[in-house]
Protein backbone atom coordinates (compact mmCIF):
# COMPACT_ATOMS: atom_id res chain seq x y z
CA UNK A 1 0.00 0.00 0.00
CA UNK A 2 3.03 2.15 1.06
CA UNK A 3 4.45 1.70 -2.36
CA UNK A 4 1.30 2.06 -3.95
CA UNK A 5 0.67 5.77 -1.94
CA UNK A 6 4.13 7.08 -3.39
CA UNK A 7 3.32 6.55 -6.60
CA UNK A 8 0.73 7.94 -7.22
CA UNK A 9 2.02 10.99 -5.34
CA UNK A 10 4.96 11.04 -7.62
CA UNK A 11 2.02 10.85 -10.60
CA UNK A 12 0.66 13.57 -9.29
CA UNK A 13 3.39 15.99 -8.83
CA UNK A 14 4.31 14.99 -12.01
CA UNK A 15 1.13 16.11 -13.63
CA UNK A 16 1.69 19.58 -11.66
CA UNK A 17 5.37 20.00 -12.78
CA UNK A 18 4.22 19.58 -16.07
CA UNK A 19 1.45 22.30 -16.12
CA UNK A 20 3.76 25.02 -14.34
CA UNK A 21 6.47 24.12 -17.02
CA UNK A 22 3.76 24.50 -19.79
CA UNK A 23 2.20 27.52 -18.06
CA UNK A 24 6.14 29.01 -18.00
CA UNK A 25 6.35 28.74 -21.43
CA UNK A 26 3.05 30.27 -21.90
CA UNK A 27 4.49 33.34 -20.20
CA UNK A 28 7.71 33.53 -22.09
CA UNK A 29 5.89 33.49 -25.28
CA UNK A 30 3.44 36.40 -24.44
CA UNK A 31 7.04 38.22 -22.98
CA UNK A 32 8.05 37.53 -26.49
CA UNK A 33 5.31 39.12 -28.43
CA UNK A 34 5.33 42.25 -26.29
CA UNK A 35 8.58 42.57 -26.17
CA UNK A 36 9.19 42.17 -30.46
CA UNK A 37 6.10 44.14 -30.67
CA UNK A 38 8.31 47.08 -28.50
CA UNK A 39 10.89 46.34 -30.92
CA UNK A 40 8.76 46.96 -33.73
CA UNK A 41 7.34 49.87 -32.73
CA UNK A 42 10.73 51.47 -31.08
CA UNK A 43 12.35 50.52 -34.79
CA UNK A 44 9.44 52.25 -36.64
CA UNK A 45 9.35 55.63 -34.26
CA UNK A 46 12.96 55.64 -35.23
CA UNK A 47 12.34 55.76 -39.09
CA UNK A 48 9.54 58.19 -38.79
CA UNK A 49 11.69 60.79 -36.36
CA UNK A 50 14.49 61.23 -39.35
CA UNK A 51 14.79 64.46 -39.86
CA UNK A 52 14.28 65.25 -43.53
CA UNK A 53 13.32 63.89 -45.94
CA UNK A 54 15.92 60.41 -46.67
CA UNK A 55 14.29 58.37 -43.95
CA UNK A 56 17.05 55.65 -42.74
CA UNK A 57 16.82 52.88 -40.19
CA UNK A 58 19.21 52.56 -37.00
CA UNK A 59 22.48 51.33 -37.63
CA UNK A 60 22.10 49.47 -34.19
CA UNK A 61 19.59 49.01 -31.28
CA UNK A 62 21.69 51.23 -28.94
CA UNK A 63 20.35 54.05 -31.17
CA UNK A 64 16.86 53.77 -30.20
CA UNK A 65 17.59 54.45 -26.24
CA UNK A 66 19.56 57.73 -27.47
CA UNK A 67 18.80 59.57 -30.76
CA UNK A 68 20.25 62.76 -31.15
CA UNK A 69 19.55 63.05 -34.89
CA UNK A 70 17.70 66.27 -33.18
CA UNK A 71 17.94 68.95 -31.05
CA UNK A 72 17.28 67.30 -27.51
CA UNK A 73 17.66 63.55 -26.63
CA UNK A 74 14.56 61.35 -27.78
CA UNK A 75 14.56 57.96 -26.54
CA UNK A 76 12.23 55.19 -28.91
CA UNK A 77 12.28 52.63 -26.27
CA UNK A 78 13.41 52.44 -22.58
CA UNK A 79 15.87 49.78 -22.34
CA UNK A 80 17.10 46.54 -24.43
CA UNK A 81 15.25 43.75 -23.93
CA UNK A 82 17.00 40.27 -23.99
CA UNK A 83 14.94 37.61 -26.13
CA UNK A 84 12.82 36.04 -23.16
CA UNK A 85 12.57 32.82 -24.72
CA UNK A 86 16.53 32.31 -24.70
CA UNK A 87 17.30 35.08 -21.96
CA UNK A 88 19.79 36.51 -24.02
CA UNK A 89 20.62 39.66 -25.98
CA UNK A 90 21.33 37.80 -28.79
CA UNK A 91 18.40 38.98 -31.27
CA UNK A 92 18.69 38.44 -35.13
CA UNK A 93 18.73 41.62 -36.81
CA UNK A 94 16.84 42.01 -39.20
CA UNK A 95 18.69 44.42 -41.72
CA UNK A 96 18.30 46.74 -44.83
CA UNK A 97 20.75 47.03 -47.80
CA UNK A 98 22.11 49.51 -46.03
CA UNK A 99 22.85 48.52 -42.32
CA UNK A 100 20.52 49.42 -40.95
CA UNK A 101 17.79 47.40 -38.63
CA UNK A 102 14.17 47.25 -40.08
CA UNK A 103 13.15 44.32 -37.25
CA UNK A 104 14.37 41.89 -35.14
CA UNK A 105 14.12 37.75 -34.58
CA UNK A 106 14.54 35.52 -32.01
CA UNK A 107 17.40 32.99 -32.43
CA UNK A 108 15.17 30.14 -30.43
CA UNK A 109 14.55 27.15 -32.58
CA UNK A 110 11.97 26.08 -29.85
CA UNK A 111 8.49 25.42 -31.40
CA UNK A 112 5.98 27.88 -30.14
CA UNK A 113 2.88 26.99 -28.24
CA UNK A 114 0.53 28.86 -30.91
CA UNK A 115 0.21 27.02 -34.22
CA UNK A 116 -1.39 29.33 -35.90
CA UNK A 117 -0.85 33.12 -37.06
CA UNK A 118 -1.17 35.61 -34.13
CA UNK A 119 -2.40 39.32 -34.14
CA UNK A 120 -2.72 41.34 -31.38
CA UNK A 121 -3.33 45.13 -32.07
CA UNK A 122 -1.26 46.54 -34.39
CA UNK A 123 1.02 43.25 -34.42
CA UNK A 124 0.61 40.12 -37.36
CA UNK A 125 2.64 37.03 -37.06
CA UNK A 126 2.44 33.97 -39.24
CA UNK A 127 2.53 30.66 -38.31
CA UNK A 128 6.25 29.70 -38.01
CA UNK A 129 7.85 26.11 -36.79
CA UNK A 130 10.20 27.86 -34.20
CA UNK A 131 10.27 31.05 -32.29
CA UNK A 132 12.74 32.30 -34.68
CA UNK A 133 9.96 32.70 -37.54
CA UNK A 134 8.11 35.55 -35.94
CA UNK A 135 9.71 38.39 -37.47
CA UNK A 136 8.74 41.37 -35.43
CA UNK A 137 9.05 43.62 -38.67
CA UNK A 138 9.00 47.51 -38.58
CA UNK A 139 8.27 48.33 -42.41
CA UNK A 140 4.97 47.31 -42.08
CA UNK A 141 4.13 49.43 -39.30
CA UNK A 142 5.41 52.27 -41.56
CA UNK A 143 4.27 51.00 -44.03
CA UNK A 144 0.86 51.59 -43.18
CA UNK A 145 0.96 54.97 -41.39
CA UNK A 146 1.10 53.00 -38.01
CA UNK A 147 -2.12 52.27 -38.74
CA UNK A 148 -1.45 48.36 -39.11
Amino acid sequence: MLIFAVFLLGLASYGVMRNLAQEARREREAMLLHVGGAYREALASYYVSTPGTTKRWPKSLDELLNDRRQVGVKRHIRRLYVDPITGALDWTLLRAQDGGIWGVQSTSQERPIRSGGYELERLRLDAAAAYAGWMFDARTLVESGGRQ
